[in-house]
């Protein structure tokens, strides 16, 4: 396996890093990543985004603007330990209500409890289940978003097929994710950065550099920000725009269910 991105055409579903697996691997593998480093995620990402994944996720928030009612309700995929979800249901002053969804029960466990020690439990309920098959009513909910996860979907097209079906009309996606930095010179530095500090942070924090020579190498195999708007698109999804943070660094796509 290559570091060559895959394209809209898709890829993914075979693709644990640079390495190929056969169909159906890759979601154990990926699995058992996140719950070797479920209980330092929040510290993962600052070591996977220098920091920066913090004010990324606050502008990914503020671009959903989410509505002071409590009947507005929102999904947030691959979101376990919460960290998106907290800041929509504060952004709408505590009215919101937020679904977390992810496959992975370790990180549940992990946004569970944080959720009770902030005074948000009321608003969020967590569910343990695949993005590739919701477990919910066609037009549910108002938003569906999903920060840093899209990429250990295996089947991307799945899962954009699935958010479209939950989704409201009118209602709106958000795809927060590393993408493909578009800023010469700044390129090289990550590349640097992420291939030769990363895995030996990881390891320093979790005692394991797999898990994050994985997460480095699957953020290099995610189509660009171009391919990614088109596998949107072929969801169904009209009004598809994306916003470049930090050179491309990380990306956010926004799309609409018309």
């Amino acid at each position: 396996m290559t570091d060559e991105r895959v394209s809209a055409e898709g890829g993914m579903e075979t693709s644990y890093g640079f390495r190929r697996v056969n169909e159906g691997e890759k979601q154990g593998l990926v699995n058992d990543v996140f719950h070797k480093v479920a209980k330092r995620y929040d510290i993962m990402n600052d070591v996977m985004s220098m920091g920066l994944h913090r004010a990324w996720k606050d502008a990914m928030v503020a671009a959903l603007h989410p509505r002071r009612s409590a009947d507005y309700k929102v999904l947030d995929v691959a979101g376990g330990t919460g960290d998106i979800a907290f800041r929509i249901v504060e952004a709408s002053g505590r009215l919101a209500q937020a679904t977390v969804l992810d496959i992975n029960g370790s990180m549940l466990g992990v946004g569970a409890e944080r959720a009770r020690k902030k005074g948000l439990a009321a608003n969020l309920d967590f569910v343990e289940a695949n993005a590739e098959s919701l477990p919910f009513e066609d037009g549910r909910f108002d938003a569906y978003t999903i920060a840093f996860g899209i990429r250990n979907v295996p089947r991307i097209d799945v899962a954009l097929s699935e958010a479209y079906r939950v989704l409201k009309r009118g209602g709106r996606l958000l795809v927060l994710e590393f993408s493909d930095v578009e800023m010469p010179l700044l390129d090289k530095v990550y590349d640097a950065w992420s291939f030769n500090a990363i895995p030996r942070f990881g390891k320093m924090i979790t005692g394991e550099a797999e898990p994050y020579q994985y997460l480095v190498e699957s953020i290099r195999k995610f189509p660009n920000q171009t391919d990614f708007a088109r596998m949107i698109e072929k969801a169904g999804f009209a009004r598809v725009t994306y916003t470049n943070y930090t050179g491309g660094i990380a990306a956010l796509h926004s799309a609409w269910k018309i």
